[in-house]
């Protein structure tokens, strides 16, 4: 009797998800409420698309400088703690190797195992380090290029995102019109996102599209609003 192999699935690209929620959410709420501002305080589009695309690019550039920095220091933190774990072993290997010692005795092992398992690590200094960087700090060693590729990744879905409430501005030129589009626009990009979102993160997909329609409606509304009154 052959029996099916076991094949575990596990999402591996939590970090790149991330990044896309980031660049994404901000891009879609924060362009649909300057937009929907505006649009309570001027009559032509093209003021609106003016406005809203410079916002799109100086937003995709903040949000990607952000996300390299955020890259940079993740690196730069991994970098310290391993220079100090590698002279720890040196300066003070017993107080290292009881610590070792300590995490084993965590998930139920007994004394003669621990010991055992100990001498075996501490034997090989770099895997020694390694192992007291995951289980002791709950540190990875991150991808050197992860800060370059999240500062890309947040900026160009600052970008697509941005685009999608000022595209009506852009094809229609009558100011109401173009407002009621990118706010259908809008909400159904929203509501698309949030599915998806809730899909890699684990939410209930209705909770996850109603909670981020909810923020870019509440967003915009307050931007319009306020517009209304000071214009």
């Amino acid at each position: 009797m052959s029996i099916a192999p076991h094949v575990e699935q596990h999402f591996t690209a939590a970090e790149t998800v991330r990044d896309i929620v980031i660049g994404m959410s901000d891009g879609l709420t924060v362009p649909f409420a300057l937009a929907a501002g505006l649009a309570g305080a001027v009559s032509a589009t093209n003021l609106v698309v003016v406005a809203g695309v410079a916002e799109v690019a100086a937003g995709s550039i903040a949000m990607g400088l952000g996300g390299y920095l955020a890259g940079k220091t993740d690196a730069e933190h991994y970098a310290t703690e391993h220079a100090r774990e590698v002279e720890e072993t040196y300066t003070l290997p017993e107080r290292e190797k009881e610590e070792v010692a300590d995490i084993f005795r965590s998930y139920g092992l007994n004394t003669e195992h621990v010991e055992h398992v100990v001498v075996a690590i501490s034997a090989d200094r770099n895997r020694w380090v390694d192992f007291m960087m995951r289980f002791e700090l709950g540190l990875q060693a991150p991808d050197p290029r992860r800060a370059r590729r999240s500062a890309l990744t947040i900026a160009v879905s600052y970008i697509v995102g941005g685009l999608i409430p000022l595209a009506p501005y852009m094809l229609l030129h009558a100011i109401a019109p173009a407002l009621l589009a990118s706010v259908c626009v809008t909400v159904v990009a929203l509501l698309i996102f949030g599915l998806v979102k809730a899909r890699f993160t684990g939410v209930r997909p209705l909770r996850g599209a109603v909670q981020t329609v909810l923020v870019g409606g509440l967003a915009a509304a307050a931007a319009f609003a306020i517009a209304r009154l000071v214009a």
